[in-house]
Order: structure tokens, then C-alpha cells, then sequence
């Protein structure tokens, strides 16, 4: 294992001197400070992160805070986590996954140790209780999501009223004129989900604008609650021939259901979703879909506090465009559509 003796001979300097370049604990020249991070390189040395934070007073470790709340698809959630550490890496840091649903309480545990240098903050709310702590913390956070009020805070996330837009949009450019959101589960709206609610105001206002009947339907995680919301549905609209689901969990399952109660995806019934792409184009029948940006979102917001982090100005407001991907369960409402 290279040690820091041994860059210390390579650059032709101090171990001590070695040390305060690459902490910058103490001044060093530009000049040695680059001879020494080029010998550093060169050599391989990685300084050990229990010396490494002691130099520099940081961890070296970010806090993503999580909590898995019931109604939540923990597969999507481990997607943002991979890329969180996956980024948080390159960047020589590690996460620190936080789970338990705390709220303020678990926030300000986590915040008051030295345990992290940072924090990244996911399941936001409209009207989210953290939001007071997150603004007085002597430590840089990102929110994956944006709340009502988002002032003074540093949010990024996929712009989930423009994707249920844009998934109403492809329906009514195919001639779809009653349509239907099914939703995440009921849970998820009672505590006023920021995604899940945004989504809902995307659908209903494009649906409104282009003059389509519409309804939203929250639905559970299990194939019995998808059977039970596509029966409710064909019998209060039955003239529905367009589907918007954002419920990873249900999208199979619904897209079973309506097959078994006689519909054809997408003869008589065509559905777009909200999800994973590698979800949506692996079901039987590959559905149009807005992509969730799982590996882009958390790669920008490491790189976002990493910045802060590095005293830059950052922008509050990160917001990604959605992306339609068409696909076989999509298709023009024909007149034998119901």
C-alpha cells in the first residue's frame, strides 16, 4: 500500500508538506501543491479517511435520508440510493443511509453529529416538517423533490407535473378523449407526497386544457387492488380508452386486469405510465412511458452539494424535462374503441 512517505519521495518533499497540500490545512505554494497532487496520482494514494477527516475537520460522508414509509416502492428508492453512492463516490465520499421515518427529530440526530459533512433529503412533502430544520443547519443539504414552498432551500428532481402533461398529451394527440390517472396509494397522497401531487395537477390540468373527461384513482401495490381499481373504473367511465399509471408496483398487474375484464392493450385500451424504463419496456406489452431519471437526479444532486459544499452558489431549482419513450401499448382511439 502506498503511503504518504512514499509520495512524499516521489515529489521531492516533506511528509508534513505532503499532508498540508492535500488537506490544505496550511498554505502550500501552487506550485508544490501540484507536484505533490501529480506524484499522489501517479503512485495511487488514497489518504486514509480517518486521517483524512481529522485534517480537513469533514467526514468525508453524506446522509441520504430516506425514510420507507408505507406506500413507498422501495426497488425506485434503492435506484436514487445506488446512484447517490455510486456519485457520492467518485467524489470520495461515502452515504450514510438514514431509513427510520423520524421526521425533524431524525434530521436534527443525524445533523448534530459529526457523522456527516452533508445531506440529501428524499420523500419531500408539500408541506414537508423538515423544511424549518433544513433551513437553519450549519451543514449544505439537497432535497430530491420540491415542496410548496421551496424558498431558501436547494431542490432537484425529474418535473413531475410536466410528465403527467406530457403522458395526457401523447393520449389526446392519439384521439383519446376519456382518460384516467391511477395513482399511487392512498397513503401516499394523505401525507401530501410532493411527486405524487404534482403528477395529479399535471394530469388533471392537460386533461382540462384539451377538454378530455378525466378521473384519478389512487391504487394499492397488489394485484387485488389493481383488479379492484380497473373494475371500478370501467364501470364509472365506461367510454375510458386512455390509462396514465404512476404506480410502479400496479402496472403490471393493471395491465393484466384490464386484459382479463375483455380489454385489449392497445386494440381498446392504450396506457402510458410513470416509471422506469427498464420497467416499462420489459412487461409483455412495452408501455409508452416518462422516464423516472433515477441515475441523473442523484448524480446532480451529489454534484450540487459537492459545490455547496466547496462554498459555490448553486441554483435553488433543478428541474428535468420529462421524456415520452412510445412504445406497443399506445395506440390511435380507432371507432370500435370504447
Amino acid at each position: 500500500m502506498v503511503k504518504i512517505t512514499d509520495v512524499a519521495r516521489h515529489a521531492g518533499v516533506s511528509p508534513s508538506t505532503v499532508s498540508y497540500a492535500l488537506s490544505g490545512k496550511r498554505p502550500i505554494s501552487e506550485e508544490t501543491r501540484r507536484r505533490v497532487e501529480d506524484s499522489a496520482r501517479a503512485l495511487g494514494y488514497r489518504p486514509h479517511a480517518g486521517a483524512r477527516a481529522l485534517a480537513s475537520s469533514r467526514s468525508n460522508v453524506l446522509a441520504l435520508v430516506v425514510p420507507l414509509r408505507t406506500g413507498i416502492h422501495v426497488p425506485v428508492v434503492m435506484q436514487f440510493a445506488v446512484s447517490v453512492v455510486t456519485a457520492a463516490r467518485d467524489h470520495d465520499h461515502d452515504v450514510l443511509l438514514v431509513t427510520q421515518e423520524e421526521g425533524e427529530e431524525g434530521l436534527r440526530r443525524v445533523a448534530d453529529t459529526a457523522l456527516v459533512d452533508a445531506l440529501i433529503v428524499m420523500d419531500v412533502q408539500l408541506h414537508d416538517p423538515r423544511l424549518p430544520l433544513l433551513r437553519t443547519l450549519d451543514r449544505p443539504s439537497v432535497m430530491i423533490g420540491f415542496p410548496l414552498e421551496p424558498e431558501g432551500l436547494t431542490c432537484i428532481d425529474l418535473d413531475f407535473r410536466a410528465a403527467g402533461e406530457r403522458c395526457v398529451e401523447h393520449l389526446a394527440q392519439l384521439g383519446h378523449r376519456v382518460v384516467a390517472l391511477v395513482g399511487s396509494p392512498p397513503q401516499v397522497y394523505v401525507r401530501g407526497t410532493a411527486f405524487a401531487q404534482r403528477v395529479v395537477q399535471g394530469f388533471t390540468a392537460a386533461a382540462d386544457r384539451a377538454g378530455i373527461a378525466s378521473a384519478v384513482h389512487p391504487c394499492g401495490t397488489t394485484p387485488a387492488e389493481a383488479r379492484r381499481v380497473a373494475e371500478r373504473l370501467l364501470s364509472e367511465q365506461p367510454a375510458l380508452t386512455g390509462v396514465v399509471v404512476h404506480n410502479e408496483a400496479a402496472l403490471e398487474p393493471l395491465v393484466d386486469a384490464f386484459e382479463e375484464l375483455g380489454l385489449r392493450v392497445p386494440g381498446d385500451l392504450s396506457v402510458t405510465a410513470i416509471c422506469p424504463d427498464g420497467l416499462a419496456s420489459a412487461l409483455r406489452v412495452p408501455v409508452t412511458s416518462v422516464a423516472l431519471p433515477s441515475a441523473e437526479v442523484g448524480e446532480r444532486a451529489v454534484e450540487l452539494l459537492m459545490r455547496k459544499l466547496g462554498g459555490e452558489a448553486v441554483p435553488e431549482a433543478t428541474l428535468l424535462p420529462p421524456t415520452l419513450t412510445r412504445r406497443a401499448s399506445t395506440a390511435p382511439r380507432t371507432v370500435d374503441s370504447r
